[in-house]
């Protein structure tokens, strides 16, 4: 890509090299299960218990509206996800974990990181912060999540 060592390039291939190579991986694993990686996604940001409006849902998965609510359809059918209206604001639908849905991603969770382990990929969140840190400085929205998160400066 360049001749100048850790130019933007080198970054954004090595990244996007990451990623492809993650997915695959994660693929591989959540096959047997006939999960996609975006329907795992969809899990693990609902594992939380706190339950999720769509719209929320679909900037998280980076899916859009239209193929997140087929996805979704697809996770209610297997009893893995159900959907309710907000108590606090009934134009929007909030998504949630059900029990199964749960069970299955605490089981496809152990499954994953054992995989991840075989290939040494740390279990720490050093990898963690230090992507959370680039998404914040490139993401104004992030940026700004990441600040309310931290708290006030003094």
């Amino acid at each position: 890509m360049s001749d100048v060592p850790g130019a933007p390039a080198d970054l954004l291939r090595s990244l996007t090299r990451a990623e492809r190579l993650l997915s695959r991986r994660l693929a591989a694993v959540l096959a047997d299960d006939e999960l996609t990686t975006e329907a795992w996604r969809v899990l693990c940001l609902l594992a939380d218990g706190q339950g999720h409006p769509m719209s929320e849902v679909s900037a998280e998965a980076s899916l859009p509206p239209g193929t997140l609510t087929k996805l979704v359809d697809q996770l209610v059918d297997r009893n893995l996800v159900f959907r309710r209206i907000d108590p606090l604001d009934r134009r929007r639908i909030r998504a949630y974990l059900t029990t199964r849905g749960r069970r299955e991603h605490a089981r496809l969770d152990e499954r994953v990181r054992a995989s991840l382990a075989e290939v040494g990929v740390p279990a720490d969140t050093a990898l963690l912060d230090d992507l959370a840190e680039l998404i914040a400085r490139l993401d104004p929205a992030a940026r700004r999540d990441h600040a309310e998160a931290a708290g006030p400066r003094r």
